[in-house]
């Protein structure tokens, strides 16, 4: 099923800065509605965040396997097929442990969630210069992370966890393989927002895309370094019952310090919506609070 493009702002590419995405191929042009650009940032990788959302907000049901993504969106093809879209123009994909935590049977590339265009995103990748696949990077302070992942396991995926000293210490007696590595980026018992930010800005790459959960996202949101939000709307009201998690968790900003964005395009396939947001330049926000 093709996306349908209802709006598209006039500037929503990359305007005269440099994008990555073209050349596209035509396969997964048509079926995206259009071509899919990503602005490079000039000076630090360009962070992308990938959800889908009920009516009511509600991203994740809480802990346990599939209880995320999948059953929000209804496992809903095409949202499937514009993750691995976004998964294919990555350098790097990061995640937190909650959201490992309930999928062990993905290994996290393009090709799982669209095997029929493998050969489309290989070539799509090849011909921008990316390596076969992003590299796999998961947040977690404590070192308390689910293994016996396909995604982990998997010796043709490149793995990083970030994490802490003792984080680091419990991760080390994990026996993990070669393909897999331990980054210490954060000081005290959790990763705070800045040494966050500061970690994500020394990573290789240009694109960094963002798979969850809501806890990263907070931090990234504090931090204010997430440049795009590609958010699909599931025709469904669910509820926030205890333990279900809205689309930033963790964080409770003032009105003055709120992240406005710009919306860059409207899709859509059946009843779902698949809205493209990007991070507006701080003077404006600041405009819109004085008036």
């Amino acid at each position: 099923m093709n996306l349908e493009t209802i709006w598209t702002a006039s500037d929503a590419g990359a305007g005269a800065g440099p994008a990555r995405g073209a050349p596209m191929p035509i396969d997964l042009a048509e079926r995206y509605g259009g071509p899919l650009e990503i602005p490079i940032a000039a000076d630090r990788p360009t962070l992308l965040v990938n959800f889908v959302s009920t009516l009511d907000g509600i991203v994740a049901l809480g802990p346990g396997e599939e209880r995320g993504g999948g059953v929000i969106s209804g496992f809903f093809e095409p949202d499937r097929f514009v993750m691995a879209l976004l998964r294919a123009v990555a350098d790097v994909l990061l995640m937190g442990a909650g959201t490992i935590a309930g999928t062990s049977s993905t290994n996290w590339t393009a090709e799982h969630l669209q095997p029929d265009h493998a050969a489309a995103f290989g070539r799509w990748r090849q011909d921008l210069g990316l390596a076969p696949h992003p590299t796999t990077v998961i947040v977690t302070g404590s070192g308390d992370v689910p293994l016996g992942r396909r995604g982990v396991e998997d010796p043709a995926l490149p793995v990083v966890f970030a994490t802490t000293a003792s984080g680091a210490r419990r991760l080390a007696d994990a026996l993990l393989a070669p393909h897999v590595q331990i980054e210490v980026v954060g000081t005290g018992a959790t990763i705070s927002p800045s040494e966050l930010s500061t970690y994500l800005a020394r990573l290789g790459g240009q694109v960094i895309l963002c798979e969850g959960g809501p806890h990263l996202l907070g931090d990234l949101v504090a931090a204010d370094v997430a440049d795009e939000l590609f958010l699909t709307i599931a025709p469904q009201l669910i509820g926030h019952a205890k333990g279900r998690l809205g689309l930033v968790e963790g964080i409770g900003l003032a009105p003055e310090e709120a992240r406005w964005h710009d919306l860059v395009s409207i899709k859509r396939a059946e009843d779902h919506l698949f809205l493209r947001y990007r991070r507006t330049a701080s003077s404006r926000v600041e405009a819109r609070i004085g008036e």
